[in-house]
């Protein structure tokens, strides 16, 4: 795919207006302190996941409007901490799969949590976790659940969710409350820098080839899904475009960005047409904290893969956050 996006000298000084709400922290604060329940203790059961070297827990714990969530939590083998912690976030209709598929966090010395997403887990090995709270009328997919009032969009019981699974890893015996970072790829990454922005203790944010950032930009510029769920939906419904867009207002990683304070680490693909990388440095150049970025030049959305892994292990070991 040739580049279609900014050039990179143009992308790293990229700083655009992002439309943002007055209300948008009220909107947050509000939703936090009215959608969750702070003292509900998680269950975890401990389970044969076939690994001699990585024990395993089931955990479900209370979410929006205290919904049981599902994660999974995976410790070096008998490691009774304090560790450092990774709670990690899933792409776009993935899900927390099977415990073996995360191996590399917990066998590097961390612990690592990773969130089920509600209603999603079609591809991979899938997800566990319903969403029982319904929607209006919306183009097939989650882009467009609830796009015409912020109190009932998909993302606000999703990023309400990963805040929650945050607080819940503060919370483990076995975890060192000073060490605990989130990252995830796309989706992942989208909600990484939200609960950025909206969760106390935030040592670290790593977000690879973040999605559901600068919405605006994204959808006039790639026609890949998922952004493409809202342009099909607004194709139909084309007296709502003002309605939709402030809403989605609320949810923009741009806008999270200015409230995050943590070291961040961003990875964004030059040639990506799913999350375009203008839309990934619209939310780096805003960060409001020390933020670096590794720029794959010829790769997609991949997010650097395990290349970017690597870079993430020696970035966190130059942070203090190492085992």
């Amino acid at each position: 795919m040739p580049r279609f996006d900014f050039a990179p000298d143009e992308l790293r000084a990229y700083r655009p207006e992002v439309a943002e709400p007055a209300d948008f922290d009220a909107f947050w604060a509000a939703t936090l302190a009215e959608h969750t329940v702070p003292d509900a203790e998680p269950v975890l059961t401990p389970v044969d996941a076939g690994l001699r070297l990585v024990d395993v827990w089931d955990v479900s714990f209370a979410g929006y409007d205290g919904h049981p969530i599902k994660a999974w939590l995976l410790l070096p083998s008998g490691a009774t901490g304090p560790l450092p912690a990774v709670v990690r976030y899933a792409g776009y209709n993935g899900g927390r799969h099977l415990p073996h598929e995360h191996l590399v966090w917990p066998t590097a010395g961390y612990a690592e949590f990773v969130m089920d997403t509600r209603g999603q887990g079609s591809w991979g090995s899938g997800g566990d976790t319903p969403d029982p709270s319904g929607s209006s009328a919306h183009a097939p997919g989650y882009m467009t659940d609830g796009i015409l009032d912020p109190e009932q969009y998909y993302y606000r019981r999703v990023f309400t969710d990963a805040v929650c699974a945050f607080r819940t890893v503060r919370n483990l015996p076995q975890v060192d409350t000073a060490r605990i970072i989130a990252t995830g790829v796309s989706q992942g990454g989208g909600i990484t820098i939200a609960v950025a922005a909206l969760a106390d203790g935030v040592a670290a944010a790593m977000p690879d080839v973040p999605f559901l950032c600068h919405f605006e930009r994204a959808v006039g510029l790639t026609d890949a899904d998922p952004y493409s769920e809202i342009t099909r939906y607004l194709a139909v419904r084309r007296n709502e475009v003002e309605t939709a867009f402030r809403t989605l207002s609320y949810f923009d990683g741009a806008n999270f960005a200015k409230r995050a304070a943590s070291p961040a680490l961003f990875s964004v693909g030059l040639l990506d047409d799913i999350c375009p990388p203008s839309t990934v440095y619209a939310a780096r150049n805003r960060w409001a904290g020390p933020a670096d970025i590794v720029e794959y030049a010829f790769n997609t959305h991949d997010g650097g893969g395990a290349y970017q892994w690597q870079r993430q292990v020696r970035w966190l070991q130059g942070h203090g956050l190492a085992p």
